[in-house]
């Protein structure tokens, strides 16, 4: 139940404490808990790059458009996908958006707050992003999660639950 509970009141946070760090050891875990992700064939095709120093972080919040917010916050990783290490081309994406949402968990069970500000498929975004974070040819940034300290509880989130949804054996 308590997992279930975590699942259920994860919500995306935009409003951080301003200044309060986040323990490397902190960092550790919740990368390590992304890890855990799964991935095609188990090929793991993921890397994270954590960008904690402020005038990186301040700099990441221009370049994208609808993460401003960062300023704020302790951290942003992004989760990139290595082309080189993906079982099949196109994969590191499904990689690295599982352990993505493996690291909101862990944000959110931390007691943390995160959001996820999209990358891709944004062509344009993704090469601000890579040219900024000097990332090689073959390492594709995907998400960017900003990480911090909320100001206040997010609401609980409103039932998403919908049987129209599902369909079963044909849609």
């Amino acid at each position: 139940m308590f997992l279930e509970a975590g699942l259920l009141t994860r919500r995306s946070v935009r409003q951080f404490i301003s200044g309060k760090k986040v323990d490397r050891d902190v960092i550790e875990d919740l990368l390590k808990i992304a890890m855990y992700a799964p991935s095609a064939r188990n090929c793991q095709s993921w890397e994270f790059v954590v960008i904690d120093d402020e005038e990186k972080k301040n700099k990441l919040a221009e370049i994208h458009p609808y993460a401003k917010f960062l300023q704020e916050a302790s951290l942003a990783i992004v989760v990139c996908g290595n082309t080189k290490e993906a079982c099949e081309e196109g994969y590191w994406v499904l990689d690295t958006a599982a352990a993505t949402e493996n690291l909101l968990l862990a944000v959110h069970g931390r007691g943390l707050g995160g959001c996820w500000c999209g990358l891709y498929p944004n062509q344009e975004r993704m090469q601000n992003i890579a040219d900024f974070l000097q990332l090689p040819d073959y390492i594709k940034p995907c998400a960017l999660v900003v990480i911090g300290y909320p100001q206040k509880t997010p609401p609980m989130p409103q039932d998403r639950f919908k049987t129209e949804k599902i369909h079963y054996n044909v849609f």
